[in-house]
């Protein structure tokens, strides 16, 4: 037969080795071969053309018959690896159902334009993973607004006859085969709906009725064949359907549970070896497709670039993005290639739409065809991949913990055995949830979920020092909860929450009080890349910006959504001891001032709307204070000076204009509304902008001639003080650049004479009476804190006339005072920033756990350290302060 072939295919020397073992072992191949051996060239080439000599049905069934050869010798010669194979059936499934929908629509109405139909690719035609004997699984859409249609003919009937002629001209066999077999049991209700669906009726299902397991469909959906632009648009439109930014972890169990059931119903191919589903068993082909969908599904709201069709490049950005671990990346892929081949050659014998091992001389048969010696060869290469796949897929699918009993006895024993002492209150506590006492537990799917999700929260509980007290924290989120299934799904599909839970409500009663009113923001730690360093000031712009012009609204709510998000998950890196307090508080920081960046941009883009801008000028804002220096808390409020360039005699240019102080007084006002004001997303920032010129006597907003102006010649020693740690956070580089100057230029020199120790002495005392220390750790308001230490070093710089640097850390060092005082304002900083999560009121926390914490984030080893440590700094603080002002008297 060899002799018979073509020249051209002699030109690799596997190709003679891949037709002998096609012809022997594989009957289908052998056909194939004995009717189209002729024509076939060198596998590498270009698929067969879809010959304009025949009919449609005929075309397409001799191209099928020639691109099955020419992959079959392209793989089994090793000139193709599993994804040229996949590709080239699927670009041709492609090919073939969009030249049958065509060809449906024209004999129907020969004049029209071929629209208003399309097929979405879903399962493996969808991601161009098809394999070599697969059906294909479209769902088949329909506008009703652009089908051509007879005359007096209603769209339905029009869409319904056109489907059943694709399905005819694919799916029908005569002597020269058969194109593909068609599915179309994925489409909405099948058992109810026609074949073809209206594109806004299938809109709404999937927005209001769909099932989880259809979102993990809609993973690999794409549009294949026919109006491809309809098919993009009814993507687009369902996309909040499948990329939830706060998964329903109900989904995720859903999809687990159908894996469950799968391996129930084809128990006999669960036990590897001859007679074994490659696709269907325990390890097989579906496990790793499940478990990067589920993966998908959870992580890819978040993040579009794990929204990928293709199984193996799933698991590669799943990996490179830290959702998955590289190993089990790795493995999967080596995997998914050893059985997806596998299951090459068994359809490739007698194409057959199977996936299950045979047993005896068939099986040796498959063997040989892959080029081993025989059977037993085939099932030890495959092994180690099922035993693997299995392997990882268990641990996403393991059962929970034991329930907690119902019967008071043996529930007192569980508790007692999980380390509860005040095991009654611990009871009466879980009883009243299992009555339902709050309204978040009343529905039967929230008692559900809760009874899933207690053996662990319990576990989590009997962890921390003082489990009864975390528990009392536990029943006050439960009374706040609007509804509780999503966190206790979440919780259950992420056990190891549950001790960062716990932790939380036993330490931090202000991300406690957060998680009580945004259930969802506990979304964000569902892997460990929420305890990474949040990104730059551009990165974190760029997740704030709606990646589509929303409405000047939906911006608000998104910003207030990610910063909430983000500050949530910083709060919790502390909590976890994953970061340093002085990272944190860097973090804060970076994402205000990204918050700043694209909510005053907005601002200024939606008042330019009606008012226009002003020629030669633009808005400029200026951070001062914890902002400025860089070392927000999570309560920190943001000190902003707003300036503008220019002359504030010009007038903008818009429909209605205004003169330049009016409309950026105007402006300013909308911007600290954007920045400030409560949504439905939640608040934002506390905005503070009294130490702009004048007050609160002066205008919200004066022109850098003025502000220079000002402070040359009027500002007081408080404001020079505040203009130490002033920095440029919006405005053109070029504007910041210049206003950079004014105040390098008024700090260097160009300022009153003033008694700057004296002023600072008389500030500081009034202080001291208005404001006294909130607590015994004030490490702020303390003598010897923050405010001394922030006194110490400004006096110094503007003696000094030098050692300007907003960070107050990197002020000290570039003053060249005592490394002693570095420390000591680290450890006050990281005080500050660790209080503000944990004891917002600076009283001593009775808990044990919550001092020992605060030791931790303060890196000393106990809280007698913290005592001498803090003692320490004050002491320095209070002789850098002293110094200051003896130096002066003298």
């Amino acid at each position: 037969m060899v002799d018979r072939l073509s020249s051209e295919i002699i030109v690799d020397p596997a190709f003679p080795d891949a037709i002998a073992r096609a012809q022997t072992y594989a009957p289908f191949l052998a056909n194939l071969l004995e009717r189209e051996g002729e024509t076939v060239a060198d596998p590498r080439s270009g698929p067969p053309p879809i010959s304009e000599e025949y009919s449609t049905s005929k075309a397409l069934r001799l191209a099928r018959r020639r691109l099955a050869l020419q992959v079959a010798i392209g793989d089994l010669s090793g000139l193709f690896d599993l994804t040229e194979v996949t590709h080239r059936l699927t670009d041709f499934a492609d090919r073939a159902l969009d030249q049958a929908i065509r060809a449906a629509i024209l004999e129907r109405t020969p004049s029209a334009t071929p629209a208003g139909f399309v097929a979405i690719a879903l399962g493996k035609q969808g991601s161009r993973e098809l394999n070599y004997s697969s059906d294909i699984d479209p769902i088949f859409l329909f506008d009703p607004r652009t089908l051509p249609t007879r005359n007096n003919e209603e769209p339905v009937d029009a869409a319904v006859r056109i489907g059943r002629r694709v399905i005819e001209l694919l799916q029908t066999r005569d002597a020269d085969g058969y194109v593909l077999r068609v599915d179309l049991r994925l489409r909405p209700t099948p058992e109810v709906t026609p074949i073809a669906v209206p594109i806004d009726a299938a809109i709404v299902y999937y927005e209001s009725q769909a099932l989880p397991w259809e979102r993990a469909a809609f993973i690999r959906a794409r549009p294949a064949a026919g109006d491809l632009a309809l098919g993009r648009s009814f993507l687009e439109a369902i996309r909040p359907f499948i990329w939830r930014r706060s998964l329903d972890f109900g989904a995720v169990g859903e999809i687990v549970e159908i894996t469950r059931r799968i391996r129930d119903h084809h128990s006999q191919g669960q036990k590897f070896g001859p007679g074994y589903d490659l696709k269907r068993g325990r390890g097989g082909i579906r496990e790793i497709e499940f478990f990067a969908q589920i993966h998908q599904l959870i992580h890819g709201g978040r993040n579009p670039a794990l929204r990928i069709g293709d199984t193996r490049a799933a698991l590669a950005a799943l990996a490179a993005a830290g959702r998955i671990d590289q190993a089990d990346a790795k493995a999967l892929t080596d995997a998914y290639v050893a059985l997806r081949t596998a299951e090459h050659r068994v359809q490739m014998i007698d194409d057959r739409q199977t996936h299950t091992l045979p047993t005896g001389e068939a099986l040796d048969r498959v063997a040989r065809l892959d080029g081993r010696a025989d059977g037993a060869a085939l099932l030890a290469h495959l092994l180690p991949h099922v035993k693997r796949v299995a392997e990882i897929f268990d641990r996403l699918a393991a059962p929970g913990a034991a329930a907690l009993s119902t019967d008071p006895d043996k529930l007192a024993d569980q508790l007692a055995g999980a380390g509860f002492t005040d095991t009654q209150t611990a009871m009466t506590r879980i009883k009243s949830w299992r009555a339902g006492r709050y309204p978040a537990l009343r529905s039967a799917a929230a008692q559900t979920a809760l009874e899933a999700v207690l053996p662990g929260l319990v576990a989590a509980l009997a962890e921390v020092p003082e489990p009864e007290a975390a528990l009392n924290r536990l029943d006050r989120l439960f009374e706040r909860l609007p509804s509780a299934v999503n966190i206790f799904r979440l919780l259950e599909a992420r056990p190891a929450l549950s001790v960062l839970l716990v932790q939380l409500l036993s330490h931090a009663p202000t991300l406690a009080d957060e998680l009580a009113r945004r259930p969802d923001l506990l979304d964000g730690l569902i892997d460990a890349s929420a305890f990474d360093p949040v990104p730059d000031i551009a990165g974190l712009a760029t997740e704030m910006r709606l990646r589509k012009n929303g409405d000047y609204q939906a911006q608000l709510d998104h910003v207030r959504r990610v910063v909430a998000d983000r500050r949530f998950a910083l709060g919790a890196q502390i909590i976890a001891g994953a970061s340093d307090p002085l990272v944190v508080a860097a973090g804060y920081s970076r994402v205000a001032e990204a918050a700043i960046d694209v909510l005053a941009q907005a601002a200024v883009d939606e008042f330019a709307r009606v008012h226009g801008l002003v020629p030669d000028s633009e808005f400029v804002i200026l951070a001062l204070g914890r902002l400025g220096g860089g070392e927000l808390t999570h309560a920190s409020d943001l000190d902003l000076v707003y300036l503008f360039t220019g002359d504030f005699a010009a007038e903008s240019d818009g429909a209605k204009p205004l003169g330049a102080t009016l409309y950026y007084n105007r402006l300013a006002q909308r911007v600290s509304a954007a920045l400030s004001v409560p949504t439905a997303a939640g608040p934002l920032y506390p905005i503070d902008t009294r130490l702009r010129p004048s007050g609160n006597q002066g205008p919200l907003v004066v022109n850098f001639e003025s502000f220079a102006r000002y402070q040359r010649e009027s500002a007081w020693t408080w404001e020079h003080m505040a203009l130490t740690r002033a920095r440029p956070v919006f405005g053109s580089p070029e504007a910041r650049s210049a206003l950079q100057a004014i105040i390098s230029d008024v700090l260097a020199g160009n300022r009153p004479e003033r008694d700057i120790v004296a002023d600072a002495l008389k500030m500081r005392a009034e202080m001291a009476t208005h404001k006294p220390p909130a607590g015994p750790l004030d490490a702020k308001l303390l003598p010897g804190g923050l405010v001394d230490l922030e006194f110490a070093v400004h006096v110094r710089q503007l003696l000094a006339c030098g050692g300007f640097e907003p960070h107050l850390g990197r002020a000290i060092a570039a003053l060249d005072l005592p490394h002693g005082l570095v420390k000591a304002h680290d450890l006050l900083t990281r005080l500050i920033v660790t209080l503000r999560l944990v004891a917002p009121d600076a009283a001593e926390p009775d808990m044990p756990a919550t001092r020992a914490l605060i030791a931790r984030a303060l890196r000393l080893e106990d809280w007698p350290a913290v005592g001498a440590a803090l003692d320490s700094a004050r002491q320095e603080v209070t002789a850098a302060w002293k110094g200051v002002t003896d130096g002066h008297a003298a």
